[in-house]
């Protein structure tokens, strides 16, 4: 294990984090846990680099652009989300919901794509953003259809974070089972209080769960009957967003 590229990976991760902070030596020393003369070798490699300059408005140091341009890169190299961005806008015109793009990272979802609603009260998120996997829909639609033997390699601790989330791991299998069945995930305020949502799977060629499309909004407007109500329209989307990336089998229902 190289551990001067852990190093760098670190403090890189850091500067990235707090961008908003002065980000001075010191600071990010103290953060990455490194000694003063470690922080100033390894911040001048990866300003040789091209990924960290010196802000002459703090003196601190910051993220260059380097790393948007590999990330979009990566993102433009994501069929799914080319394939999704016209059936998103169908579901975000249709729902007036914010609408979310995800795929499976651990125990997290990473948000690759969204439309926010136009609502002035609507759900909050950021693309590149995470959210815990098992208590939002796109991450509980996602596992649900993952190999059986997924959970049991990753952290057992499934920490609560409303009053409404799932802690234990028999409890979350039982509603993924359930999720696996009906083909569609429904958060009932799980991460974030009165905030719920629904969201269906996307397949890829090779029958694999490779994203899910979701929507999501104050519990209030997302009551239980307009999430049935939404979950056509989803799984619908969803559906055809997986036959454009060359699923091949029926999809909840539908026959071959």
């Amino acid at each position: 294990m190289d551990k001067t590229l852990l190093k760098g990976l670190r403090l890189f991760e850091i500067i990235c984090a707090q961008e908003d902070q002065p980000n001075t030596i010191d600071c990010l020393a103290v953060a990455a846990g490194l000694t003063k003369s470690n922080t100033h070798r390894t911040l001048q490699t990866l300003i040789q680099a091209g990924y960290v300059e010196k802000s002459g408005h703090t003196g601190g140091y910051k993220p260059t652009l380097k790393v948007f341009e590999l990330a979009a890169q990566r993102l433009a190299r994501l069929d799914v989300r080319k394939i999704a961005a016209p059936l998103m806008r169908r579901v975000a015109l249709e729902t007036q919901e914010t609408v979310h793009l995800s795929v499976l990272d651990g125990l997290d979802v990473i948000y690759i794509d969204k439309i926010d609603s136009p609502n002035p009260v609507r759900a909050y998120s950021i693309i590149g953003g995470r959210a815990p996997a098992y208590a939002v829909a796109t991450g509980k639609a996602l596992l649900a259809f993952q190999n059986s033997d997924y959970l049991d390699h990753q952290p057992a601790d499934l920490i609560r974070h409303t009053e409404n989330t799932i802690t234990t791991l028999a409890s979350l299998k039982e509603e993924l089972a359930t999720i696996a069945r009906v083909g569609y995930a429904i958060n009932r305020g799980e991460w974030r209080n009165n905030v719920g949502g629904i969201a269906a799977p996307v397949f890829d060629g090779h029958n694999k769960a490779v994203a899910a499309l979701g929507i999501s909004g104050p519990l209030e407007r997302l009551t239980m009957d307009n999430m049935k109500r939404w979950s056509s329209v989803v799984l619908d989307a969803a559906s055809e967003i997986s036959r454009e990336s060359g699923y091949r089998r029926g999809y909840f229902g539908e026959s071959n």
